[in-house]
């Protein structure tokens, strides 16, 4: 198959990227290693819309990080995901917390950040009750906020669908080679040649970039393990409570989710493995130590789960994204760290125009659709229009999953829609099915049922999260 652009990953960042080429006459594909989009560092982050007074001034990530913050409410309305912009709050305990803020406040003044204010005390408590009321003060930035992650990257990629961008799944792409002015990749579903490449892998970056040329930045992984609250602790704050930030990150946080949820975390810790999402006794220990420094009254008996995630930390200290020197076509899209969830709309916007620069003709198209509907959510509609859903499709009327409120029929629309869900995980990024306080410990039978009938295919073959990972193994008796 030939194509204009080829983009690998479909991360937030790919994703983003793909629906900015799909508004223009011209064939691209995305390819994903895994058997869903969302799965590496975009479905384990602090879900956070930064306003980006930390990046340093004059960096990619500030640019493109306060750029993405502006574009994320009309993305969120376009793509019909939850995003709240409830500002954020850096907290200092210190005279050396307070000069860290003061910095924070004049670097963002100088990446263009509005609203940024330094709050006394009493200020911020009048704002956050249940903070630490020995704080000195803060730092805030009414424009950040939450998003969740993997939803953003999903109605993206839907989008990008829907305007005719190929998505291929379970394609690795294991090695590309250069043949005048086309790139021919190899991947394990046969060869794929395209004019153009983005190399958007995320973790893989480096690797990836080192088949076409040599690499000039490397990347290193860096895991965060998180602890997710049930919802009855969801107010305990209304902002994103940080802490002032060090070399390894912004540190343990306390936030709320778009979901009602509370999350705390991440730990930072530099791993060789690009596979290492385990968590630990030491890492829990750690997160519920700091997070109660911020907010002492948490009740850490009512967290539901726990996971890690896995930032893509390159040597270089600011994003990687440019087009080769060396390679006419191919352009880098890596090392995005934080805050590559709040740039990722900017990122597309940014890879468009070096593509533009490398010689890739846009012609706009007169029938792109920038709207995505969601699945409609069944928790979240009044009793008339709940009852009017279930005249109209009985599915409707089957709850699922008890814990959120999933019926069968918003599981069997997140099969059905393009870029469908094909594994148990897929159908939980979509609808929340077993996310909820059992996590999915009544569910799961009924929706691998669904799974199996929807997609043909015997119970025993349905997933949890893609090649080997069967849930079912064989009938009994």
């Amino acid at each position: 198959m030939n194509y204009d652009v080829a983009i690998i990953g479909a991360g937030v960042t790919g994703a983003f990227i793909a629906r900015e080429l799909s508004r223009y006459d011209l064939k691209a594909c995305l390819l994903e290693k895994e058997a869903d989009v969302a799965m590496g560092t975009t479905k384990a982050n602090s879900a956070i819309v930064h306003a980006g007074y930390d990046a340093k001034h004059g960096t990619l990530k500030s640019k493109l990080n306060v750029r993405g913050n502006q574009m994320m409410e009309r993305i969120s309305r376009e793509l019909d995901v939850p995003f709240k912009k409830t500002g954020s709050l850096v907290l200092a305990f210190s005279e050396h917390d307070l000069a860290t803020i003061k910095d924070l406040y004049e670097n963002g003044l100088k990446n263009g950040v509005p609203g940024l204010r330094l709050l006394n005390a009493e200020e911020v408590i009048r704002l956050e009750p249940n903070v630490n009321p020995n704080i000195l003060g803060a730092l805030y930035a009414p424009s950040a906020g939450i998003v969740c992650p993997y939803e953003l990257a999903i109605g993206a990629v839907e989008n990008a669908v829907d305007n005719g961008v190929d998505l291929k799944l379970e394609c690795e792409v294991r090695d590309i080679r250069c043949t005048g002015d086309i790139f021919e990749l190899i991947t394990g579903k046969g060869a794929i040649r395209s004019n153009y490449v983005v190399n958007a892998s995320g973790l893989q970056a480096d690797i990836i970039s080192s088949m076409v040329q040599e690499t000039e930045f490397s990347i290193r992984p860096r895991k965060g393990e998180y602890l997710l609250m049930d919802k009855t602790m969801g107010n305990m704050v209304n902002t994103v409570i940080f802490q002032p930030p060090t070399r390894m990150g912004k540190g343990i946080l306390v936030t709320p989710t778009v979901d009602g949820n509370l999350l705390t975390g991440p730990t930072a810790e530099d791993v060789d493995d690009r596979d290492d999402v385990s968590t630990s006794p030491s890492g829990m220990r750690r997160i519920m130590e700091e997070a109660k420094k911020l907010v002492p009254n948490l009740g850490f008996r009512d967290v539901i789960t726990s996971f890690a995630g896995l930032r893509a930390a390159p040597d270089t200290g600011d994003f990687v994204i440019e087009a080769s020197r060396k390679v006419k076509g191919f352009i880098n899209a890596a090392g995005i760290e934080s805050p590559g969830l709040t740039a990722a709309p900017a990122i597309g916007e940014y890879v468009l125009e070096l593509l533009k620069e490398q010689g890739l003709a846009l012609k706009p198209k007169d029938n792109f659709n920038p709207i995505r509907k969601s699945i409609v959510h069944f928790r979240d509609l009044n009793d008339n229009d709940r009852n009017e859903l279930i005249r109209k499709n009985p599915m409707y009327g089957s709850i699922v999953c008890r814990c959120e409120t999933v019926t069968e029929g918003e599981i069997v629309d997140s099969i059905r829609r393009p870029a469908g869900a094909k594994n148990l995980d897929a159908v939980k990024r979509r609808t929340r099915a077993g996310m909820g306080r059992c996590q999915g410990g009544f569910c799961t039978p009924r929706v691998v049922d669904i799974l199996s009938r929807e997609l043909g295919i015997p119970p025993e073959e349905v997933t949890k999260k893609g090649l080997g990972s069967n849930i079912l193994l064989g009938k009994r008796g």
